[in-house]
């Protein structure tokens, strides 16, 4: 399913204005390693994405690190002065917060108002 999510392409209206073009280049470059996901993210309209935690590295096409399957305050907690990459740059670029379900092994994105 999720290959089909992916070839699917975008379903959000394009940005008709060059503010906004730039504010998503800006974020696409920013979220780096972790575009794929930030994309995924930025083009769904519903306002929670649930996603287990193979969806998400199917998506990324990379393992989460064994905190994530461990450590709620890994998905959480923001330390916006990094200069590093993160993975939590993906959701926060796309307007998202993270809550996961450690026990369930899923992850709800939900979109900031």
């Amino acid at each position: 399913m999720l290959e089909w999510m992916k070839k699917r392409g975008s379903t959000v209206h394009k940005q008709t204005t060059a503010e906004g073009a730039a504010r998503t280049s800006h974020s696409y470059s920013r979220a780096g390693k972790y575009r794929s996901l930030y994309e995924y993210l930025e083009k769904r309209y519903a306002n929670t994405v649930v996603l287990t935690f193979q969806q998400l590295e199917d998506l990324l096409g990379c393992s989460l690190p064994d905190l994530a399957r461990t450590d709620p305050e890994w998905w959480t907690s923001a330390d916006i002065s990094s200069a590093e990459v993160r993975c939590s740059d993906a959701w926060r670029l796309a307007s998202r917060t993270a809550r996961p379900n450690l026990m369930a092994q899923t992850v709800a994105f939900e979109r900031i108002a």
